[in-house]
């Protein structure tokens, strides 16, 4: 559905030329939620507005639905554009037109007849929840309500695809969470190409099948949402991924081990960090292995959550035992499919955090 190869986008800075963008190469499927996440500055801005070409890339090329948009002239790639619609952060309605004006106006641009006009506004003000609230203007609405006016907007010309730049990081949790789930209704029942720009792991979490790690202007890590959260490959990956699943043990959750050690000095024991996902999550992964190998196990910290309805979490454990016992509930946990670390010197790591 869109293919970015090879995008470089500059710009001109008061010190020399600015690259946002530096050999972006990304493909994103038909009927996906596509999630392109990084933090302020990364390039994510610039990237969505090169999709549709509001920002033109200073080299590669962007085809969407098989035209390459890069190739195109004014007129045609006006028509392109069309086919893909886009909800900004600052919703961006016109003050002076009511809620169902401005859903209107892309419609009125491209000329339809007022009957035409309301039988395809009505019917995306009820998708929307706001039928209600149609003759209202801006000022009447919250902020959820306005952006549910600029996703009906968006969805005025029956795009293909849709961008998100952003829509949701001016809202409180309780409107974000509102705001995602349309745009996951959206993309199940019209089968749409949702592409979502944000630097809120949680956005991604909710809705998004599949997603990219921006930074400095390149993409540093892609693949499914679970795998990216449960096995992050890059540094800023697994920054980004800290506000949901911690890569850090807490420093109390060290102390409580060091004075687990401390009760038998001559057997230090082993602190692991075990992370799990999809179907792993429903073994019996610790019980299994106290049987199979004897061990005195001990859950000092857990998180388990889901993604779209897949569990995946994680566990420290610490365990006394012999070398061989140790050694073999970490090869049981491995061919389990679980992520095992071992947390060398409970001490050493206290003092690095």
């Amino acid at each position: 559905m869109i293919e970015l190869k090879g995008i470089v986008q500059t710009y001109p800075g008061t010190s020399g030329p600015v690259q946002a963008l530096r050999g972006v190469d990304l493909h994103i499927r038909p009927g996906e939620v596509f999630g392109i996440i990084g933090r302020s500055g990364a390039g994510k801005s610039s990237l969505v507005r090169v999709i549709n070409l509001l920002n033109r890339p200073t080299a590669g090329s962007v085809v969407v639905g098989g035209r390459d948009l890069t190739a195109l002239g004014a007129e045609d790639l006006r028509v392109a554009r069309r086919d893909i619609g886009i909800i900004f952060q600052h919703f961006n309605l016109l003050s002076s037109r009511t809620v169902y004006d401005n859903v209107a106006l892309p419609l009125e641009i491209a000329g339809l007849a007022a009957n035409d006009i309301k039988a395809r506004v009505e019917p995306l003000l009820d998708l929307v929840g706001l039928s209600s609230l149609k003759d209202r203007y801006p000022a009447q609405i919250s902020g959820g309500q306005k952006q549910r006016v600029g996703i009906a907007r968006a969805l005025a010309n029956r795009p293909k695809v849709l961008l998100s730049d952003e829509a949701t990081s001016a809202l409180d949790p309780e409107t974000t969470r509102s705001i995602l789930g349309l745009l996951r209704q959206i993309n199940q029942e019209f089968g749409l190409t949702v592409v979502l720009i944000t630097h809120q792991m949680q956005v991604i979490k909710q809705v998004a099948d599949r997603v990219a790690v921006i930074d400095a202007g390149r993409i540093v890590e892609s693949g499914p949402v679970l795998d990216v959260f449960t096995r992050p490959q890059h540094a800023t990956t697994r920054s980004l991924i800290d506000e949901i699943v911690p890569q850090q043990l807490p420093p109390s959750v060290l102390a409580r081990v060091r004075a687990l050690q401390a009760k038998a000095p001559d057997n230090p024991g082993q602190l692991w960090r075990l992370a799990f996902s999809g179907e792993g999550a429903d073994q019996s992964l610790l019980s299994d292995v106290i049987r199979r190998f004897d061990l005195d196990l001990s859950i000092v910290h857990g998180q388990v959550d889901e993604i779209q309805g897949q569990p995946f979490g994680m566990l420290a454990v610490f365990a006394h035992a012999s070398p061989a016992q140790l050694a073999g509930a970490v090869a049981f946990w491995r061919a389990a499919g679980v992520q095992v670390e071992e947390v060398a010197n409970p001490q050493e790591a206290a003092n690095v955090q």
